[in-house]
């Protein structure tokens, strides 16, 4: 069967939603949305705390894993990625960052025109749906709603505290003049639900009739006509398919599946394409190449007292009375996000501007999806925001079925190794502080016996983790190595754009989702202009 279409969007992640919402907002312009899941009717999607039920589900995740890596001691990774309409989006910790000021000016003297943070911020606003209200950082009336925390516990008070003690500035606004700071993250809920991209711009535009959204629509390849991409080829149900595209087609399948269609159309490296029998389109040597990621220390105190959720949700009762609360008032445990306190610090290795970020939990957990530990503890999890460790993800046959592989190299540098060891002694001081050592029982991880640099090393190789923030694989840049130009046209081919995470020319400082949305709805103003 073959459909055709002005333009074809493939994936419909934190990108692809509102890819999908604005080409089509007009009317005059017939748009389909490709989507590998399917509609995100699992109701833990909704539910802010239901990650712990949709990561590593294979029905809501792609349930990626990395190859075992050197960084982390052999070590090999799970690396959720959403498969359901909405993408990450849809199954994360639903946390508001945008990055810093100057990750865009930096994008920008780079080359990047349009990409400076004067340039975005108008993305940003258009986006959102301040529920502060809006100013010179904040828009209201947008379709993502960006909501206050409603629920904390003591304990995330005196962690802030902590931090400011230990010479963070508080900061209630990490999105404005400044990140540096330390607060109560906001969150992309509305209503004590979440507010993924699919709930955000595909409901809202779900009746339009030039709008076709396609689930389980297992891309292929891209299929070209004299150097131009002109079609999709998919699998729905088993049944294959060709999707028309007569004005251009648009890859929003991220950072991981963006670089792995590419390379299966024909876009890559021209000895892995041959390698895996497929003709070469253009050979681009960097599809897939420069992957970063934020790698987390996830690092864990035992209490002494009976004050973190460990202990609340352990109880049955409690366990149904938090239940009956979100169902009843929308709030309680069920409302929180992956973390309720943010720090962006500097550490003695900074360039003047916060270089490590904090991820505070009144719970613990040995990872999302497996439940609380049994015993009393919180977590405050610290990753290095400007990694400079690179890694790479190629396909490993030319079956879109099989997953490519994911070499994330960690700790591969020395400044991200001595910001590792950095960033623990950093843990170590605020918990020393009067606001929490008086929570303490003692430190659960890191080892609490290990005190010199080549130790806490040793113990970030062994218990570190992915934060969840793949970008960089299909860089932007007007290098004649950038997989796309500062219109995100791909170079080397016409008809096709890539606009999600992957275009990233370097990870910005802080978490993956805004940023992502931003380059979604730069993405659309873009294609319209040039339309």
């Amino acid at each position: 069967m073959t459909r055709q279409f002005d333009y074809v969007v493939i994936g419909g992640g934190s990108a692809g939603c509102v890819l999908a919402n604005r080409l089509s907002a007009d009317g005059t312009s017939t748009v389909a949305l490709l989507e590998a899941g399917g509609r995100d009717w699992n109701p833990w999607i909704h539910v802010p705390v239901g990650y712990f039920k949709t990561i590593h589900n294979p029905n809501t995740d792609w349930c990626y894993s990395t190859e075992p890596d050197p960084g982390l001691n052999g070590r090999s990774l799970k690396w959720p990625r959403g498969k359901v309409l909405g993408g990450s989006s849809s199954i994360n910790g639903l946390l508001y960052v945008r990055g810093q000021r100057e990750d865009y000016d930096h994008w920008a003297s780079l080359g990047c025109t349009g990409w400076s943070y004067e340039e975005v911020l108008p993305f940003f606003k258009r986006a959102e749906n301040q529920v502060n209200g809006e100013d010179e950082y904040h828009g209201v009336g947008g379709p993502l709603s960006v909501s206050n925390m409603t629920f904390s516990r003591p304990i995330c008070d005196d962690f802030l505290n902590a931090v400011a003690e230990n010479g963070t500035p508080i900061n209630h606004d990490i999105n404005g003049a400044t990140q540096e700071g330390v607060g109560y993250y906001q969150l992309t809920t509305k209503n004590g639900r979440r507010c993924s991209s699919a709930v955000a711009y595909l409901n809202p535009a779900r009746s339009r009739p030039n709008l076709t959204i396609i689930t389980h629509a297992m891309v292929h390849r891209i299929g070209f006509t004299d150097k131009t991409a002109d079609r999709v080829h998919i699998t729905r149900k088993g049944e294959p398919s060709e999707i028309i595209a007569n004005k251009e087609i648009v890859l929003s399948a991220g950072a991981i599946g963006s670089p792995q269609i590419l390379q299966l159309s024909g876009i890559g490296p021209a000895d892995l394409l041959q390698e895996h029998g497929i003709k070469v389109e253009h050979h681009a040597k960097e599809v897939g190449k420069n992957l970063q990621d934020h790698l987390q220390i996830r690092t864990v105190y035992k209490t002494n007292k009976p004050v973190t959720l460990n202990d609340q949700l352990s109880n049955p009762l409690q366990k149904m009375g938090a239940g009956l609360q979100y169902i009843l008032q929308r709030k309680g445990p069920l409302s929180m996000a992956a973390s309720q306190v943010y720090a962006f610090c500097k550490t003695r290795l900074s360039n003047n501007r916060p270089d490590i970020q904090y991820h505070f939990q009144p719970l613990s957990s040995d990872s999302p999806g497996e439940g609380l530990n049994k015993f009393s503890a919180f977590t405050a999890s610290v990753c290095q925001l400007r990694p400079e460790s690179r890694g790479e993800i190629n396909i490993q046959s030319n079956n879109a079925m099989d997953h490519p592989s994911i070499q994330a190299n960690y700790l591969s540098t020395e400044l991200d190794c001595q910001t590792a060891v950095e960033s623990l002694r950093f843990t170590r001081k605020i918990m020393e502080t009067k606001a929490m050592s008086g929570h303490i029982k003692c430190e659960h991880l890191p080892d609490p016996t290990a005190q010199t640099d080549a130790e806490l090393l040793e113990q970030a190789r062994n218990i570190a983790n992915t934060i969840y923030h793949p970008t960089s694989t299909c860089r932007m840049g007007v290098d004649e190595f950038a997989v796309v130009d500062e219109r995100l046209r791909v170079k080397g081919v016409n008809g096709l754009r890539v606009a999600d995470a992957s275009i990233m020319p370097e990870i910005v400082s802080g978490n993956t989702n805004a940023p992502a949305i931003m380059i979604g709805e730069k993405a659309a103003d873009m294609i319209l202009a040039d339309r």
